[in-house]
């Protein structure tokens, strides 16, 4: 029964809201009957002649009342207000804003919900009035709200807001499904981060994770106050503030610090490597390639010296005395052919003294022009 939520029923003390809501506006009050059958009475009594009334009079005060009573269903949905309209305390329609009409009272009654405002919650900060600034309204944290337990086992402080409003179509249910809408919305917002904030480490948190823990706590509190009932729409999610607790967040900001530099340091380290180690290796294949290089010339130099070898011995051993004058003489025109050489004619004795030569069997740089000068003055006397 819907009467369950309303105080004393719906009779005798009007229209009230949902538990712990306190009573709704629902414009202007019914009259009592009896009190106003009496004032009419009192009133056409002081106007008849002799102060009695006839058959005639008491009609006409019951017609007055009975339309007072008619129009006294007369009611105003404002622009932000939805109109619930109860038949002895039975939901039975909704009202739009305007002017708008249910049968008088006790018959039907009206509750006026704010169903187009968008409410604000707060879980773990409020507002309070400051003695010491003039009673001026300041935002004081509630850690019993606002600690929660990390997945890693970190304790991380978070003060968010929810924002919501009824159901297009859900009044009813806002009004008649949970007692305190209020209470209700941030029992299951705080509930709902704590379920996301203990599944989650406290590093993507406090970084870059932020949208998508108030996306999953905005899903996870819809699907929540739906399974109850409750006809309201979560509309936003937002964290103002996620912190290590103060009395360990200047030990946190020190090992945090330490996680930066580490991560500095090792990518100075990374690009060191990756500068270093291809130059390395470019070096090491260009002295294996140089190598190769030698190797291949020696080998084949190898085997042209084999091959001329084998090709002077084959004439050797076809004509031994030319073969070898050929060689003997090659050999000479090979080690005398860059030495210098003085030729004598004559017989020895005669006006030439032989004398060790010191200072030409010194090695010593000579310059292009003297050495061109020299290779012209010098000269081969046959």
């Amino acid at each position: 029964m819907p009467w369950k939520n309303q105080s004393g029923g719906p009779w005798g003390s009007g229209p009230k809201g949902p538990w712990g809501s306190g009573p709704q506006p629902a414009g202007p009050r019914p009259p009592d009957l009896e009190d106003l059958l009496r004032r009419g009475q009192d009133r056409l009594q002081q106007l008849m002649p002799g102060g009695h009334l006839s058959g005639f009079g008491i009609g006409l005060v019951a017609l007055v009342i009975i339309v007072i009573w008619l129009f006294s269903g007369v009611f105003r949905v404002q622009s932000e207000e939805l109109g619930i309209v109860l038949r002895f305390g039975k939901y039975v329609r909704d009202a739009q804003p305007g002017l708008n009409y249910h049968l008088p009272y006790p018959i039907e009654t009206v509750l006026l919900p704010k169903a187009l405002r968008v409410n604000t919650t707060s879980i773990g900060m409020t507002l309070v009035e400051d003695p010491a600034r003039g009673n001026r309204t300041i935002m004081r944290d509630v850690p019993e709200e606002s600690l929660m337990l990390t997945g890693d086992e970190n304790i991380v402080d978070v003060d968010f807001t929810v924002l919501w409003r009824i159901k297009p179509n859900g009044a009813a249910d806002y009004l008649f499904n949970i007692q305190n809408p209020e209470g209700t919305v941030k029992a299951v917002a705080e509930s709902a981060m704590r379920e996301v904030i203990g599944h989650s480490d406290i590093q993507p948190i406090l970084t870059g994770a932020r949208t998508a823990t108030e996306q999953a706590v905005q899903q996870l509190m819809q699907k929540t106050l739906d399974h109850y009932g409750s006809g309201v729409l979560i509309q936003q999610v937002q964290m103002q503030k996620v912190n290590p607790p103060s009395q360990v967040i200047e030990a946190f900001n020190d090992v945090q610090n330490a996680k930066i530099d580490y991560e500095r340091l090792q990518n100075e380290a990374q690009t060191y490597a990756n500068r270093v180690v291809p130059d390395a290796k470019g070096r090491a294949a260009k002295i294996v390639q140089e190598a190769e290089g030698y190797k291949q010339q020696a080998v084949a130099e190898a085997k042209g010296q084999s091959a001329r070898f084998l090709k002077v011995y084959d004439e050797y051993v076809k004509a031994k005395n030319v073969t070898r004058e050929r060689i003997y003489l090659e050999t000479m025109e090979r080690i005398l052919g860059h030495s210098q050489k003085l030729m004598v004619d004559g017989p020895a004795g005669q006006g030439v003294v032989p004398y060790l030569p010191l200072n030409e069997l010194t090695p010593h740089r000579q310059t292009p022009a003297t050495t061109g000068s020299a290779r012209q003055s010098s000269g081969v006397t046959k």
